[in-house]
């Protein structure tokens, strides 16, 4: 799967021209929301089942700066899924091909009750699609 692209924009910058670390927590959302849906899972989606899926913990590790107007690229993975948590990696390099940003983020599956969903039985076609995707 190819990686998310985005292109840092000026309000995403501090005083000092850099882009503000809070952004990349982000962009982290907008290339798994992408991913989802190149898998044919995208939030709209489980939404309209009635399912949300909120962040349940982040961790990241910031490596380079990125300022105004440079193209990050976003690779995502899945780290590891059991059916009712899924932790979902993000490395992002900018155009020399150089790491910006490791993080990962965990989510988990709720009904609209807000009770956990056990996907394995509730959406088994997600669980097939979401395991190819799993790096050791």
């Amino acid at each position: 799967m190819e990686p998310y692209k985005h292109t840092v924009q000026y309000y995403e910058t501090d005083m000092m021209g850099i882009a503000h670390h809070s952004n990349y927590i982000r962009w982290m959302e907008e290339a798994r929301s992408a991913f989802l849906r190149e898998i044919g899972w995208g939030y709209e989606r489980f939404e309209k089942e009635g399912i949300v899926s909120p962040v349940t913990a982040l961790d990241c590790k910031y490596r380079r700066t990125t300022t105004y107007s440079d193209v990050v690229s976003i690779r995502v993975f899945i780290v590891d899924f059991n059916g009712i948590r899924l932790r979902v990696g993000y490395e992002m390099r900018n155009s020399a091909d150089e790491v910006v940003f490791n993080g990962h983020s965990e989510h988990c599956f709720l009904d609209e009750a807000g009770k956990i969903v056990r996907m394995t039985k509730a959406y088994p076609g997600f669980c097939e699609a979401i395991t190819e995707y799993i790096e050791e």
